[in-house]
């Protein structure tokens, strides 16, 4: 469903998805800023959708995220 935002800890593997908003504190927001993380930035999941780390690909490099860090990010699935 478009315009439905969940967190990226909870995207099943393969999925393409949009960052759709960071909910995290200053510092957290900016270092995932810094790895490429932000609104508008779309990224597909490798692995994920449960606990432990999210493996994800975002412009061609792998980045895995703790559990708590992919809970704080917000996505919306492309393409409706």
């Amino acid at each position: 469903m478009a315009g439905y935002r969940m967190p990226l800890a909870m995207v099943p593997p393969g999925e393409a998805v949009t960052v759709a908003d960071i909910r995290a504190g200053h510092g957290l927001a900016r270092r995932l800023a810094d790895m490429g993380l932000t609104p508008g930035t779309v990224l597909k999941v490798i692995r994920g959708a449960g606990a432990g780390p999210t493996l994800i690909d975002i412009r061609g490099t792998r980045l895995a995220l703790g559990f708590g860090v992919a809970q704080k990010v917000m996505v919306e699935k492309v393409g409706g």
